[in-house]
């Protein structure tokens, strides 16, 4: 059997990943994995693969500290593994319970700010970064518009 690896290579996979059945639960009420993969599809233009881990405060922290040196949870890390103009391949972890807290210190519905931090987390995955403010304005502008087509609203405003 032949394999057509233009269509292979045009596609992205992406894969839904839960630290535990109750993490699962929590982010099920919030977006289905439908919606997830419509999010992450919605922010990243390669193909390639992208696997989204939603983890613990436990998992989160040891993961900030072995990769960044900070010894907290922190909302997304993402790991990008390979980049090209037509591929990527990435893991992006979400702390879901620093997600929760953010979301009600901010009265946003989780929902919206997992759909934030989606496309942030895809973004980063793409090389977009904001580390200096001119790549910051960039970025955000990026978020905002994906955002906007996707229904929700400016999560910067």
């Amino acid at each position: 059997m032949s394999v057509n690896k233009k269509s292979i290579s045009s596609k992205l996979a992406i894969e839904l990943q839960y630290a535990s059945p109750a993490i699962e639960s929590a982010v099920n009420k919030a977006a289905s994995s439908t919606l997830i993969k419509k999010w992450v599809k919605s922010a990243t233009a390669l193909s390639g693969l992208i696997t989204l881990r939603f983890v613990n405060a436990a998992e989160g922290k040891k993961l900030n500290f072995a990769f960044r040196q900070k010894d907290y949870a922190t909302n997304v890390l993402t790991f990008p593994y390979e980049l090209s103009k037509e591929a990527v391949v990435a893991d992006i972890i979400f702390c879901l319970p620093v997600l929760q807290k953010e979301a009600k210190e901010q009265s946003k519905l989780l929902k919206a700010h997992l759909a934030h931090l989606i496309v942030h987390g895809c973004l980063h995955a793409q090389g977009h970064d904001h580390e200096v403010s001119r790549d910051a304005k960039k970025m955000e502008a990026l978020e905002i518009q994906i955002l906007q087509k996707l229904g929700f609203a400016n999560p910067y405003s």
